[in-house]
């Protein structure tokens, strides 16, 4: 089944189809979250709230346009709001228990050593942009769209997505430099 027989299924209210949807895109909505939290758990709730939303406002989206936007943009939002509500403790960038990894390809320690130290310097250098650049990183790259679906997702003009992408990629490779 791929996403637009799916979606015309839950529009018509078939509750497995909407379970294809989950499975589909649940990996890349938890990985955006917990980029935006840092916290594991909160990061599951966001995207359990962000799937509810999606499964009420199912009706509201037209088939044929992609789905990942769609619910990477519920899910930015979900976040955003939630933030607005309540005060969440996060687990801060330089902890190295709360990197979710796999790093059991690592042949030796250093290695380890190594890629948990890569991984912190990227957490720190991503923390200390300004949101609005974090955020386009990391819907770019983390969580693969392209500038028009980020762009979509931000409610913003491509050419002012475009421009924050440059900024914050230079601003990073400054960061990882030093």
């Amino acid at each position: 089944m791929n996403d637009a027989e799916a979606v015309g299924l839950c529009q018509d209210g078939d509750h497995e189809a909407f379970r294809h949807l989950v499975e589909q895109y649940q990996h890349v909505l938890y990985g955006t979250a917990y980029l935006m939290t840092a916290n594991p758990s909160v990061a599951e709730e966001y995207v359990q709230d962000a799937f509810l939303s999606a499964w009420r406002g199912i009706n509201t989206f037209g088939v044929g346009r992609p789905v990942k936007p769609w619910l990477v943009r519920i899910l930015v939002n979900t976040v955003i709001s939630g933030r607005r509500r309540r005060s969440i403790q996060t687990v801060p960038v330089d902890d190295p228990d709360s990197l979710p990894d796999n790093l059991s390809e690592a042949s030796d320690a250093f290695q380890m050593a190594e890629q948990i130290e890569d991984r912190l310097r990227l957490r720190q250098a991503l923390a200390s942009l300004p949101n609005e650049h974090r955020q386009v990183v990391m819907l770019r790259y983390f969580t693969g769209l392209s500038l028009s679906e980020v762009a979509d997702v931000l409610g913003r003009p491509e050419g002012t997505v475009k421009s924050r992408l440059h900024r914050a990629l230079e601003r990073l490779k400054a960061e990882m430099r030093e």
